[in-house]
């Protein structure tokens, strides 16, 4: 594997921004797309749960449905894919169960072995509350949109994280409602339009110093 270079890295992220307006003419290929969902899929999380779901939006009636609920920004109806980031409400002795079945099998580990590592996570989750267990989600669901935003930028693609919505409108317009799965954040992806003011804007980032410590 070629890596690339840190120049490369840092000038693709000097390019990414978030886009606030999206050329809807321009929709991403379904290698691209089925780049990006694998990258969702690859985002670390603790313990390796995965506590969430991605959907990915290109209906264009559902994004018309949204942009009520999302401050009526233009590019949740403008963008290619519409992806909407969800949180599991809660980790049962059943998730942490399938979890490590699937563990077992992808390692040819029996499930025995991992009887250590089921008591730490069983021992984790027996202390917090429901509310506890969704906040600590939504905290996993964050690393997965950082992980998103930044293989699109790698591969040219623009996006837009979005907290500026009404989950529980998402939910009900997604039907969500009832399930173990909750809105979160969103995140709109596609190509900047050539008439957004802000593609070509300077980052404003407080200095080094300010941000970065060394010990």
């Amino acid at each position: 594997m070629k890596n690339i270079t840190t120049k490369q890295l840092l000038e693709t992220l000097e390019q990414r921004y978030a886009t606030k307006g999206f050329d809807p003419a321009k929709k991403i290929s379904d290698e691209d797309a089925q780049a990006l969902f694998q990258s969702l899929v690859l985002t670390p999380s603790s313990f390796g749960l995965q506590p969430w779901k991605f959907i990915s939006i290109t209906d264009q009636a559902t994004k018309d449905a949204l942009v009520e609920h999302s401050w009526g920004q233009q590019q949740v109806v403008d963008c290619s894919h519409m992806i909407v980031l969800c949180a599991k409400k809660e980790t049962t002795p059943e998730d942490i169960e399938a979890w490590l079945m699937r563990l077992a099998e992808v390692r040819n580990v029996s499930r025995e072995s991992l009887d250590g590592y089921a008591a730490m996570m069983q021992g984790f989750f027996s202390h917090m509350t429901t509310e506890q267990q969704l906040s600590w989600a939504k905290n996993q669901v964050y690393i997965a949109l950082g992980q998103l935003m930044t293989a699109a930028a790698l591969i040219g693609i623009d996006a837009c994280p979005m907290e500026g919505i009404a989950p529980p409108e998402y939910d009900r317009i997604l039907k969500l409602e009832g399930t173990d799965y909750a809105t979160v954040v969103a995140c709109p992806i596609g190509y900047r339009s050539a008439d957004d003011k802000y593609a070509e804007a300077p980052k404003v980032r407080f200095p080094n110093e300010h941000i970065l410590q060394s010990i």
